[in-house]
């Protein structure tokens, strides 16, 4: 039985019920505001939503009733306005999008990388040769990815979840308490944790984590500028880190700039003009003359995986379970394989009439994603640290090895299907299916 004692503000609270949503079985083991779930989700965020929207679908016996739980309001930051975020969609991640039925909303938003090119040269440098270069070509005349700003992401997600009838949202809620007993008494019910890299529920459940810090941090903006950059997206790898142009609609570009912890205080501090400038200096010329067209942000870089990303009722998704470097821009879309993963654990189980949150649903879904996370958090781990300085045998390494990636038809073919998603064991979502 997993029980949940929070505290809200019952004037503000924003909560969205539908009529008919619930289906109780007697036995189902949450508690909250004397209701029962199926299923509670701790966040509200991009992870959380997916989570419920996936996890909503028909069952063989029953829809599962899933209750959201979040302190933010996503309504506040759905649509509205544009502050500066984006997210990279693989294709594998679009194909999932497409079966949950909610790609529709985003395409008009979303841009292709049509091109992605990789090179290593300094500040300021008057060329900078491309080293590695893939285009749809290598990947049967489709885009590997797609760039869409987060208001779309989260705008298209929360619909789907306000359409839903099984889906029930509670804002303005801050969880003050959890309980985890011990045993098999519960029928029923599971906690998905997706409330962030701090995840107060892998807290509770007495989960630890190992990593460490980069002593980088990473800035977000992003530019308009003069000419189109025809979707091509440019990973720049400089002395501090890398310097990733990702392509939006309308002649913008998402910027996700890496630079030590100092140097990145240093950069946020300037005004606009100066940051500007700072900014053209690594961006180079040849779209023309940019200005900045949303806000700042800046963030910590670390790696941190979760011990376990299970405990009794509980299943860690998304940052709860894992933050890596975003040199390769794979962060949400670990967290979707997360969900397909779960979801697909799940509803195997509901329709052979077993409790979705019994152990071994849980031990099949830990080990179905860890194996993943471990070597895509290896792999970002041994990039960030070989680029990521200006040590000239190092510079003269990787350059071989990057031109001899491009050269090798089968690495190069490999390292597009991961940039696509299309490595390893993906769950029916990820490949379009429904579950």
């Amino acid at each position: 039985m997993v029980l949940i004692n929070f505290q809200a503000n019952m004037q503000k609270c924003t909560k969205f019920m539908h009529t008919g949503a619930l289906t109780m079985a007697a036995e189902a083991g949450f508690s909250f505001l004397m209701e029962k779930a199926d299923i509670l989700i701790a966040g509200a965020a991009l992870n959380g939503l997916a989570a419920a929207v996936a996890l909503a679908g028909p069952r063989a016996l029953r829809p599962l009733d899933i209750l959201i739980l979040d302190q933010a309001d996503p309504t506040k930051f759905a649509r509205d306005s544009f502050d500066g975020r984006a997210s990279a969609i693989t294709a594998s991640s679009r194909r999932m999008l497409e079966a949950l039925g909610i790609w529709d909303e985003i395409a008009a938003h979303a841009e292709p990388m049509r091109d992605i090119i990789v090179t290593d040269s300094k500040p300021g440098a008057a060329a900078r040769p491309a080293l590695l270069h893939f285009g749809e070509d290598d990947h049967d005349g489709e885009a590997s990815a797609y760039m869409v700003e987060n208001r779309h992401l989260y705008g298209a997600l929360l619909d789907a979840a306000l359409a839903s009838p099984t889906i029930r949202l509670e804002t303005q809620a801050r969880i003050a308490s959890y309980g985890f007993p011990v045993g098999d008494e519960a029928k029923g019910s599971l906690l998905i944790a997706a409330d962030g890299r701090a995840s107060p529920a892998r807290k509770a459940a007495g989960i630890q984590t190992y990593g460490w810090s980069y002593d980088q941090s990473g800035i977000v903006t992003t530019v308009r500028h003069e000419r189109a950059h025809g979707g091509r997206a440019e990973e720049h790898f400089l002395p501090s880190g890398p310097f990733a142009i990702l392509p939006l609609t309308h002649n913008r570009s998402s910027l996700v700039w890496t630079e030590s912890s100092d140097d990145a205080k240093r950069i946020m501090a300037l005004d606009d003009a100066q940051f500007l400038a700072e900014l053209s200096a690594r961006f180079g010329g040849h779209l023309g003359e940019l200005s900045i067209a949303g806000p700042r942000h800046v963030y910590p870089l670390a790696m941190q995986i979760a011990q376990s990303f299970i405990a009794d009722r509980l299943a860690l998704i998304g940052d709860a379970a894992h933050v890596i470097h975003p040199i390769a821009g794979l962060g949400f879309n670990l967290g979707l394989r997360d969900v397909a993963a779960l979801a697909e654990c799940v509803s195997e189980a509901v329709k052979l009439g077993l409790d979705p949150g019994a152990s071994g649903v849980l031990e099949t879904y830990a080990r179905w994603r860890r194996f993943d996370t471990v070597m895509t958090a290896v792999a970002t781990d041994g990039l960030t640290r070989l680029f990521s300085n200006d040590n000239p045998a190092l510079r003269a390494l990787r350059d071989i090895g990057l031109r001899t990636a491009g050269s090798l038809g089968a690495l190069k073919g490999f390292f597009m299907r991961e940039a696509a998603g299309e490595t390893g064991r993906l769950p029916k979502l990820l490949q379009g299916e429904a579950v």
